[in-house]
């Protein structure tokens, strides 16, 4: 069971001292089976006049923070050590609900996953869903993991992978038709394109670990990452990160889940000050093994 480090600082600049509004801090990891939280360590400076910690509706840990100072700098600087313990990919048995597509979801699970069966975005000429559709064996029912695999793998070899400076997300459409985009925004254009298919899918926001011997073939690392959970009937929620291929958690730090990614922001705030007042942001995140900390 690997221990990884994760630190992720960020510092928003002006110039001139300024107040703060109230400000939403997703930077925790979420604690589960395959990864449990050691310590975890969120130092802010100012120091914010109070903060509390509180779990938001899916579950997240979020931490709100409020000021009664002014400053020309705030700084949000959080450390938390995991014990991850990557789960192997799914496999899925012709006696499993799900082994082939379509399938359907029991009646005692389908009213908790309708938020994240139905589309979030349009698609009013139905190019979303003839792309989801490529994947579907024209011939008879197709099995699930080959539609899973499929989207996973075909976004990474098809799209180009770009930052954006904007904040946010694409539109899904954008990211089909430009074929490029950010992790988050592959991640969105996967999971409303299986949503379309009646497969519930949510956003997941965390941090990417790259390992020295796969530096070379990951993408996204240096800055917040996102993928994508899809839930099987029997298998429960498994992971697929379009932008490097992944399926199953190994090199992924889960920190926040959501329906969209607007819910899963992972540092949110306003200040009180002259527009023009405002000089920039700067953000700095590592993930580290215990042997690359060590040296070994």
């Amino acid at each position: 069971m690997p221990l990884l480090t994760i630190h992720h600082k960020t510092e928003y600049r002006y110039d001139r001292p300024v107040a703060f509004g109230e400000h939403r801090i997703m930077l925790r990891p979420r604690d589960g089976h395959d990864l449990r939280v050691l310590s975890g360590d969120l130092k802010i400076v100012p120091q914010p006049a109070s903060l509390r910690w509180i779990h938001d509706v899916f579950g997240n840990s979020v931490a709100i923070a409020t000021f009664d100072v002014r400053a020309k700098t705030l700084t949000f600087d959080s450390t938390a050590t995991v014990e991850h313990n990557p789960a192997e990919e799914f496999a899925l048995t012709a006696d499993d609900t799900a082994y082939f597509y379509p399938f359907l979801y029991n009646d005692e699970e389908f009213p908790d996953l309708v938020q994240f069966i139905t589309p979030q975005y349009g698609d009013p000429d139905g190019e979303l869903s003839a792309w989801a559709r490529g994947f579907l064996d024209e011939q008879g029912m197709t099995p699930t993991y080959n539609i899973l695999s499929g989207m996973t793998h075909g976004i990474r070899e098809a799209f180009t992978y770009r930052k954006r400076h904007e904040h946010g997300t694409q539109h899904p459409l954008d990211t089909l038709q430009t074929k490029s985009g950010t992790c988050r925004d592959y991640a969105l254009f996967m999971i409303e394109a299986l949503r379309r298919l009646g497969i519930a899918a949510r956003f997941v926001s965390g941090y990417l670990f790259i390992p020295g011997d796969r530096a070379h073939g990951y993408v996204g690392g240096g800055s917040t990452h996102a993928w994508v959970q899809v839930y099987l009937p029997s298998a429960g929620w498994i992971e697929f990160d379009p932008t490097n291929g992944i399926i199953g958690t190994r090199d992924l730090v889960r920190v926040a889940v959501a329906r969209d990614p607007r819910q899963a922001i992972p540092l949110h705030g306003t200040y009180v000050g002259p527009a023009d007042a405002f000089v920039g942001m700067n953000v700095s995140i590592n993930v580290v093994s215990a042997s690359e900390r060590t040296g070994a």
